[in-house]
């Protein structure tokens, strides 16, 4: 795999598109920067990263046969590849948060944002963006939920050995991906879905409180909520949020 290492960029993922316009990629080509200037979230949030602490890198992954329909599962893969990395660091409770945070404990650790390109009915491209909080120890007022690996273990980490250990991740998730083992890979993302099964307060786009359990993840992506008169309702990205 190909790595590009950069000073300081606005945004990997945007990066990393606008050099697939010039010449093809390598597959999981990435783009990693010591400085992000402009990070992206979902929904267009902002990602903030301290230069020279955490990981912010993306990487480009090409598909043959990924059904637009199938795209869960590619999020699920890399969820989870995140995850299992993570799983060795001997965290404190790590959860993947719908729809594609880690968290230690009820802290924020990763965000990962995923961007593709289609061809009729097939995923062509992914372009996978990763923010790792790794060893930054003060962050800024607002961001009240965020902890890094440091924080949470004592120890301080190679950004280039974790970089390297979690494209190996991802390429072991992706083979399966491949493989169209999709049930395993939904079963083991529900496995450590984020409050799964646990009675939870949510508030709606509307700004109504309600009290719901998580269900599961639809055919089309969105989160399914059961409510307490056992109706299940389906919520998109920034349609719902936790209390």
């Amino acid at each position: 795999m190909k790595i590009i290492k950069l000073s300081a960029t606005d945004s990997t993922n945007s990066f990393l598109k606008d050099l697939s316009q010039n010449s093809p990629l390598e597959n999981f080509t990435t783009v990693v920067a010591i400085n992000q200037t402009n990070g992206r979230g979902q929904q267009q949030s902002k990602w903030v990263s301290e230069p020279y602490k955490n990981l912010t890198f993306s990487t480009f992954i090409s598909f043959k046969d990924l059904k637009v329909f199938q795209k869960k599962y590619l999020n699920f893969a890399i969820s989870l590849a995140i995850y299992d990395v993570l799983l060795t660091k001997n965290l404190a409770k790590i959860a993947i948060k719908w729809p594609n945070d880690i968290l230690s404990a009820t802290h924020k650790i990763c965000g990962i944002l995923i961007e593709n390109t289609f061809s009729g009915d097939k995923i062509k491209n992914s372009f996978i963006g990763i923010g790792l909080n790794v060893n930054q120890e003060i962050f800024p007022e607002h961001l009240t939920n965020a902890t890094s690996l440091k924080l949470e273990t004592g120890l301080e980490y190679n950004l280039d050995r974790l970089l390297n250990t979690i494209l190996v991740a991802f390429q072991k998730n992706i083979k399966l991906l491949e493989r169209q083992e999709f049930d395993f890979l939904e079963e083991r993302y529900l496995n450590v879905l984020y409050k799964k099964n646990t009675p939870t307060m949510f508030k709606n786009s509307k700004g109504e409180i309600f009290m719901g359990i998580i269900f599961g993840i639809s055919y089309h992506g969105k989160l399914q909520i059961q409510l307490e008169d056992d109706r299940i309702l389906e919520f998109g990205i920034k349609e719902v949020s936790f209390l």
